[in-house]
């Protein structure tokens, strides 16, 4: 029985749920990283930063190579970073909201539900 899109997604998502997961995602945006690089970038030892790329790796959403001594990943698809941009501004503008409630909240304006000011 195949799983429903709902629930794949739901996992998918649930993958993304890790700082240090969406770090390293955003890191590998700008190209392929060897994991010393990940390591100064992200302050954390290497074995939770071992454990974290297993995760990403086993989703697929990170791929791995060997050039000579060094372990080097970069995004699965192109299609995460685009996720990642999408996040960014999704948060912009949320904040944004938030920001202009903050604003009417410190002038003393009421906001009645709708954004009716009384």
């Amino acid at each position: 029985m195949p799983v429903p899109l709902y629930q794949a997604k739901a996992e998918f998502f649930r993958t993304l749920g890790h700082p240090v997961r969406i770090r390293v995602l955003e890191l590998l945006q700008d190209g392929p990283r060897p994991v010393r690089e990940l390591l100064e970038q992200i302050d954390i030892e290497a074995s939770s930063l071992s454990r974290q790329l297993a995760v990403l790796r086993r989703t697929q959403l990170v791929t791995v190579t060997r050039e000579g001594d060094a372990v080097v990943y970069e995004l699965g698809t192109p299609d995460v970073a685009e996720l990642l941009r999408a996040a960014r501004r999704i948060l912009t503008d949320l904040l944004a909201d938030q920001g202009e409630l903050l604003v009417q909240l410190r002038n003393g304006a009421a906001v009645e539900p709708g954004g009716v000011h009384r």
